[in-house]
């Protein structure tokens, strides 16, 4: 970038600028680019999220293309660019937050298409809470030294590296950032590759096997996050998977499928996911606990901020950078946030030709925004967390999600009980759960991508409460650019089994896949048809862990219970690549430490070197993985397919699993080998 003198003496450990030195962040150009970014970064990924159930972080492309473009212009900075790549980020995340469960009131026929005041509004009140809801976790959850930030340390290496033009960080970065987009573009596009090598056989009575998942930017969080995380999801993947599809496979017999994955994929949609539900039931509230000191302590800072501010008549009380929007805006405008929120539930999402007096029906929406304060506050912070714990990509938003659901519901039947019963009104009690939960999906989504984006604003030296700005301005903005987004895709290809017009083409739908869960579970709950052995099942094994955790915990290790429900909640090739970046990472340090044993105070420079090298690869990894697939979204959005640039035959897609294998395996031995090269 043009002015960078500002960069002459920063280290790895402290602010790229200073808390005493002040840039222009907000900016007419960032605003206008920070619009245009969040625009498309949301539609390239509406198609994914209804497709296949899954959307692609944003904020490493948002930050790499923002920063390629700012370049152009000669006094920008490092912190313009941040407010930038902190907008755009935010067009992903409240898209997957709708997409994830409101296509759900379309497949249960309770609306006809994606409205658009109800989505626009339902999206704006959802992605703002979202951002409130983190202004007081903002503290607490950055200075906690056991969450890494996955993807927000990417962005912030990418961002410093490129601002410093430190040569030997860009070339690992670039080089990194090579290795995960072509490796991506041949999984992905040509499909000569594969992310997912599965290995299940049948015997007389039950099924056993293993999933390899190898995806590179999952590998390269993996070694992000470290050997802790890594161990969590070898102990959750043996539970649901190695030990649990075969136990369950026998205990409740084989379900009728063409093939042993099917089988397996049927026993994970009907068992396994719910005991991760249950797991993560259970280390949600555990985590609430330990989080309750650090986060009333960041609140009580904030207040005691404001008053500083106040006493010395508006002056400087806090450093720039630990400025917050004022905590009492914060408490003010969600509580002033009920009043929508009643308004949206009560009149424009629960249907009016229901046979329940107008006095309850007043009770049982005002009870429900509510919960969306309360419930959706709890559920943001687990997902903030989650940020730290394993990355954004890596969050479930949809086990939170259905968490948050299924209490919602419980309450609600437990209310209705008050007037004789659910009977004859389950749609109502269905539609109610859902469309509550919509509001909480997006503020889950966008506080999970504003830690993120907070840990960026850390590294770099943003003011915090202009990145909460610009937050807000990005909710905004994709708000209103949301639902015609939905709509058209709806128009085009019908989602989840159901379609606008007669003679669509089946194959071309867009299943939706988390939305129809939601269905299945709020229905699942007033019919009483939900797996609700599998849920304690699960909450036991989350209580095991527990206690688990509190006794190695005592020795230096840890063993995350949130981390162990999110393995046995997730496919197992999308936790396997993270246990192998893991290990990768815990390998090359247990060889530094062998390799400088006898002078390691002597050349602790040099193994922070070595360490920050492999950082920056996997970084680059991350950030080369994403762009890809965002890149890739366009054609598949095109084409209609997520095939439009398969080249490989569908008779030899067994070598793309064993070719797959060999390049994860010569990617790792790279990334060691380039880690542990000495400097001349």
């Amino acid at each position: 970038m043009g002015n960078n003198s500002y960069l002459n003496k920063t280290s790895s450990d402290s602010p790229i600028i200073p808390a005493s030195q002040s840039l222009p962040e907000i900016t007419v150009r960032s605003l206008i680019l920070g619009v245009i970014l969040t625009v498309i970064l949301a539609a390239a990924n509406a198609y994914l999220g209804l497709k296949v159930g899954q959307t692609v972080s944003a904020s490493i492309p948002a930050a790499i293309i923002s920063m390629s473009i700012l370049r152009f212009f000669r006094n920008s900075n490092v912190l313009e660019n941040t407010m930038v790549q902190t907008m755009a980020s935010v067009g992903e995340s409240l898209i997957a937050g709708v997409a994830f469960i409101l296509p759900a009131l379309i497949i249960l026929h309770a609306w006809a298409g994606f409205y658009y005041w109800q989505t626009v509004i339902i999206a704006m009140l959802g992605g703002i809470l979202g951002v409130l809801f983190t202004i007081p976790l903002r503290r607490a959850l950055l200075q906690d030294k056991t969450l890494r930030y996955p993807e927000g340390v990417a962005i912030s290496n990418v961002l410093r590296a490129s601002s410093t033009k430190e040569k030997s960080d860009m070339k690992a970065l670039t080089y990194g950032g090579l290795v995960g987009g072509l490796i991506s573009l041949f999984q992905t596009g040509f499909q000569i590759l594969t992310d997912t090598f599965d290995f299940w056989f049948k015997s007389s009575n039950t099924i056993f096997g293993f999933q390899l998942g190898l995806s590179p930017a999952l590998i390269a969080a993996g070694y992000i996050v470290g050997i802790n995380v890594a161990i969590s999801f070898i102990v959750g993947c043996i539970i649901g998977w190695i030990v649990g599809i075969p136990v369950l496979g026998w205990t409740y017999g084989l379900p009728d499928a063409s093939s042993a994955s099917d089988a397996v994929m049927m026993i994970y949609r009907s068992h396994i996911r719910y005991i991760g539900v249950g797991t993560m039931l259970v280390g949600a509230v555990w985590t609430l606990m330990t989080l309750i000191k650090p986060i009333a302590q960041s609140i009580m800072a904030s207040f005691a901020s404001l008053a500083e501010t106040k006493k010395i008549g508006g002056g400087k009380g806090a450093l720039r950078t630990e400025r917050d929007i004022p905590i009492n805006y914060v408490v003010w405008a969600t509580v002033f946030m009920l009043i929508p929120i009643f308004i949206l539930i009560a009149n424009y999402i629960v249907p009016a030709n229901t046979e329940i007096g107008h006095s309850f029906h007043t009770i049982i929406c005002a009870f429900s925004a509510v919960y969306v304060i309360i419930g959706g506050f709890i559920f943001c912070s687990i997902s903030a967390y989650f940020a730290g714990l394993i990355g954004s990509s890596n969050t479930p938003v949809s086990g939170l999600l259905v968490s948050a659901l299924l209490i919602l519901c419980l309450l609600i039947l437990a209310l209705f009980s008050t007037i004789g019963g659910i009977q004859g009104k389950e749609v109502f009690g269905v539609i109610l759960g859902i469309g509550t939960c919509v509001i909480i999906s997006v503020g889950i989504a966008i506080s999970n991508d504003t830690m993120q984006d907070l840990k960026v604003g850390q590294v770099v030296g943003a003011t915090p409460w202009k990145q909460q700005l610009m937050l807000v301005l990005g909710v905004i903005v994709s708000a209103f650019v949301v639902p015609p987004i939905l709509e058209l895709l709806f128009n085009a290809y019908g989602i989840g089994g159901v379609f606008p017009h007669p003679g669509m083409n089946k194959a071309q739908m867009l299943s939706a896949p988390q939305a129809a869960l939601m269905a299945t579970v709020a229905q699942g709950v007033y019919t009483h048809n939900l797996n609700w052995s599998m849920i304690i099942l699960g909450a036991v094994i989350g209580l095991i862990c527990i206690m688990i955790d509190e006794i190695v915990k005592r020795f230096g290790t840890r063993l995350p219970v949130l981390a162990v429900g999110l393995a046995i909640y997730l496919p197992m090739n999308t936790t396997i690549p993270v246990v192998i970046g893991g290990l990768l990472a815990h390998l090359i340090n247990v060889r530094l430490n062998k390799t400088y044993n006898n002078k390691r105070a002597e050349y602790e420079s040099q193994i922070s070197k070595h360490r920050h090298r492999g950082l920056l690869l996997a970084c680059g990894i991350v950030a080369g993985a994403s762009i890809m697939g965002v890149i890739l979204a366009i054609p598949f959005a095109i084409k209609q397919s997520s095939d439009a640039l398969k080249i490989m035959p569908a008779q030899y897609m067994d070598l793309a699993g064993t070719l797959s294998i060999v390049v994860t395996v010569i990617m790792c031995a790279w990334v060691y080998r380039v880690v542990m090269r000495k400097d001349n």
